[in-house]
């Protein structure tokens, strides 16, 4: 008789050695939902994404032919001694990547590829002599049509619906939008010369000789732009692309000579400029100067007019695309009663595709959205939940799915929705893996992995495991407090409500911008404001959108954005925003050269006697010259090996061993360390370490105060968490006057452990007693429950929600019964005994 084989019941993890994991190993059930915790840099998203998924997948692709493999991005091997038992894996990441300008709701969650089935199949459409033609099923096959007066013609198919191909509006091609450089922008102060850089443009990249080619033209470089004729204006503005022979003075007083210097007028050096870049960053930068309007022909649409032509139960294409998706099923249920019964099989097939495809997107909330919705407008929550939509539509078996922080930009009533669409998965008989830090997501797991005790070289070890019950009974563990209650909630002192505007008031009021219509909205000068509400509310266009431009705009003297008629700034001169992109462009950027203290460490190194001796200057300690960088791997510390029908492979540089230098650099010592050994202290061990370079250290304890202290001089920024990208912005800002400066925070508990919300909770005082005012748009009920002041949004998303539903202290909020927001607040402070 055949022995039995038992079914496997556990991941089984064993000698994990990713980033900061020390010889880690763990078992992982199978078929549950598992919620790994622990503090930013403990090393969650190491054993989640750098051990399971990089394993899950590189497994999976192994199966697949090497004519497939060479078409996919691989991944290498993770370091791992073994990994028993581990399903094929798909992740998805706390970034998704922010979508093109082409993409919509509809296009990213494929909806609308059924859609325009839908229309070419089961559609009403008019020949080129005017005359309808119901549906038919010579349409569904996409025969030649014949109207009623005889004309015949070819009905459209699905691709002459793409307004990414032929279906595309001939004016904006597609993009619903029109793009006009405005003047203005190009010469911001006209009170300033040519020389003293009038003209904005003439600063991009390539472009800062210019005021020495319309000077050879004949133009007064050194006269007001305001005060200049009306023909020299015009040159610099409209002037002849011609080439010009050039002199231009260097600051050694030497001359350099340019033969052929060719002339671009302002407007050209932007048109030129985004004609030849595609780098996303370049194109933002350039936006700068464009003023970006509704297409005149398709209304924004996107569509060629001609398409609108065609209906589907009585509407056009363009019309479907604006229904919010929560009324789609009700449409989508009269297109078959519509249709001749001998179609009535084909028509219900599609529609049922297409209410399938529909499905997710109600269950993760987001009903508020529209098909034409464009995606680059769209949170990093909505973009998260999309890519889960997708993954459910599939409906698969025995797959790991590993989620980097599910709950990001979403609401606490989202959470709910959001454990059931889990909940979903497992249940197809799949095992799920969530790195958060959301109590309600946590609180709902089948098993609670704890990594800890701290981060970085403090972590990486299994602090904690076992059920939800189990984790809120051990003393010992980071999150149970937080699950329990038995924690204080408010950890900061809060203005009484009686003194909150006693600072001042910033006020603005918003026209009309997205669902926005008639809003006003005041905030607090001086103090910590959180504004709250559902994704879709209105809480990006009203801040983001509209108070930040404006203030900006009245700071520079220039016109408020269209959509905003009003604004009282309460005395605020400056506003910066905090968000939660990375931070660095490559592996070059790091803790050291971001945070600036590395010029500085630099600078020591250089003045030491042996660096004298040998006439190395500061750049000499550079990775990023050929007089430091090792000549392998050129400063990076790694080198990328093809191995062509296998993945490449990273491996530390054999040269340098990963210090990114050459042998010459490192034979100099300061205070007994390398420059390459400086780069490996955390912050912690720095400050004593460079305690004689006073100014460098007063910046790493910014960085300590931040609860940064963990991270390694020489860490790569791209890598770092959203929260710890967002902190690691503000040290140039810690210890500085701050009176009239706003500092507006988008989501910044984005990657934040419970205690590490403490943390920026007091980096927030340290800011408002230097004198600033903080805005901060969050979901985050701790964040929330210790603001001096709240504005919430709502009361839900997309056209049920821009309407400011509540305001007052977060106790206010939660007595007003009309805010959802407030609702789940109220639940919040009674958990944790807060009357």
């Amino acid at each position: 008789m055949a022995k039995v084989t038992s079914i496997p019941k556990q991941i089984e993890v064993s000698g994990a050695h990713v980033n900061n994991l020390k010889n880690l190993s763990v078992s992982i059930p199978l078929n549950q939902f598992v919620a790994i915790s622990g503090l930013s840099g403990s090393g969650k998203s190491s054993l989640a994404m750098g051990v399971l998924y990089a394993e899950g997948a590189r497994r999976y692709l192994d199966s697949l032919s090497t004519y497939t493999r060479r078409r996919i991005s691989q991944v290498g091997k993770a370091d791992v001694d073994s990994v028993r038992h581990l399903p094929a894996a798909l992740a998805l990441r706390q970034r998704p990547n922010v979508p093109n300008l082409r993409s919509t709701v509809g296009t990213m969650t494929e909806s609308f590829n059924i859609l325009r089935l839908l229309f070419s199949r089961l559609g009403s459409h008019v020949s080129p002599n005017g005359q309808r033609v119901k549906p038919s099923l010579r349409v569904a096959e996409g025969l030649t049509l014949k109207a009623g007066d005889g004309t015949t013609f070819q009905p459209p198919g699905a691709e002459s619906f793409a307004f990414n191909s032929t279906g595309a509006c001939p004016t904006c091609h597609g993009t619903g939008q029109i793009r006009q450089i405005i003047a203005a922008r190009l010469i911001p102060d006209d009170r300033l010369t040519i020389r003293q850089g009038a003209i904005a443009s003439w600063k991009l990249p390539g472009r800062n000789f210019m005021q020495f080619v319309v000077q050879t033209i004949g133009v007064n470089i050194d006269t007001p732009f305001r005060d200049l004729s009306k023909k020299d204006q015009a040159i610099v503005l409209y002037g002849e692309k011609k080439k010009y022979a050039i002199n231009i003075p260097t600051s050694t007083g030497k001359i350099f000579h340019m033969d052929n210097a060719q002339f671009e007028n302002a407007f050209a050096a932007v048109e030129d400029s985004l004609a030849t870049t595609h780098n996303e960053r370049a194109i933002q930068r350039l936006n700068r100067f464009y003023d970006f309007t509704t297409c005149p022909t398709c209304h924004g649409n996107r569509f060629n007019p001609k398409l609108l032509q065609s209906q589907l139960a009585g509407k056009n294409i363009a019309e479907v695309c604006a229904i919010e998706i929560k009324d789609l099923p009700a449409f989508a249920a009269t297109i078959v009663p519509q249709l001749p019964a001998n179609m009535a099989k084909i028509g219900t097939n599609l529609v049922g595709e297409f209410k399938t495809s529909l499905a997710p997107l109600l269950d993760l909330g987001l009903d508020y959205l529209t098909l034409g919705r464009p995606g680059m407008t769209l949170s990093t929550g909505e973009l998260q939940r999309i890519q889960l939509s997708r993954t459910l539509r599939s409906e698969t078996t025995g797959v790991l799915y590993v989620l980097d922080e599910p709950s990001i930009g979403l609401h606490p009533a989202n959470v709910t929705g959001l454990v059931k669409i889990l909940r979903q998965l497992v249940a197809q008989g799949n095992s799920l893996i969530a790195v958060d830090h959301n109590t309600g997501l946590i609180g709902a797991a089948d098993q609670i992995i704890e990594i800890g005790p701290g981060a970085g070289k403090k972590g990486g070890t299994i602090l904690d495991q076992g059920s939800v019950a189990e984790i809120k009974k051990n003393p010992h563990s980071l999150i149970g407090p937080f699950l329990t209650g038995k924690t204080p909630l408010i950890t900061r002192k809060q203005v009484p409500k009686e003194h909150i505007f006693d600072q001042g008031t910033i006020k603005l009021h918003v026209k009309r911008r997205f669902n926005l219509n008639n809003v006003t909205a005041s905030f607090p000068v001086g103090q910590l404001t959180a504004v709250s509400g559902f994704s879709g509310a209105g809480k990006t266009t009203l801040i983001l959108d509209s108070l930040l431009p404006a203030i900006q705009a009245q700071a520079q003297e220039q016109p408020l954005p269209q959509h905003v008629d009003q604004l009282e700034s309460g005395g605020i001169k400056r506003a910066v925003m905090i968000d939660s992109t990375p931070v660095g462009k490559n592996v070059r950027s790091t803790v050291a050269t971001y945070s600036g203290v590395f010029d500085k460490i630099r600078q020591a190194f250089a003045a030491t006697t042996t660096a004298k001796q040998q006439h190395f200057g500061a750049a000499h300690f550079s990775y990023n010259t050929l007089t430091g960088a090792c000549p392998t791997c050129h400063g990076t510390g790694q080198i990328s090996l093809d191995v062509q029908y296998l993945p490449d492979i990273v491996e530390t540089c054999p040269t340098c061993k990963g210090s990114r230098y050459n042998p010459e650099t490192l034979t100099v010592k300061w205070h007994d360390m390398t420059i390459a050994d400086v780069l490996t202290l955390s912050v912690d061990e720095a400050i004593p370490k460079l305690k004689t370079l006073t100014s460098v250290v007063s910046r790493l304890k910014s960085l300590q105060d931040m609860g940064l202290g963990y991270l390694k001089l020489g860490e790569a920024t791209p890598t770092l968490s959203g929260g710890e990208a967002q902190r690691l912005k503000l040290v140039s800002s810690m210890g500085q006057k701050q009176m009239g400066t706003l500092f507006v925070f988008d989501e910044p508990s984005v990657g934040l452990h419970p205690l590490d919300i403490r943390t920026l909770i007091h980096v927030f005082d340290q800011l408002l007693a230097t004198g600033a005012t903080i805005i901060t748009i969050e979901h985050d009920l701790d964040i929330i429950a210790n603001a001096d002041y709240v504005v919430d949004v709502g009361p839900r998303g997309g056209t049920a929600g821009g309407k400011i539903v509540a305001t007052g202290t977060p106790r206010e909020v939660a007595n007003q019964k009309n805010s959802i927001t407030g609702q789940y607040l109220a639940k919040h402070l009674k958990q944790f005994g807060v009357d």
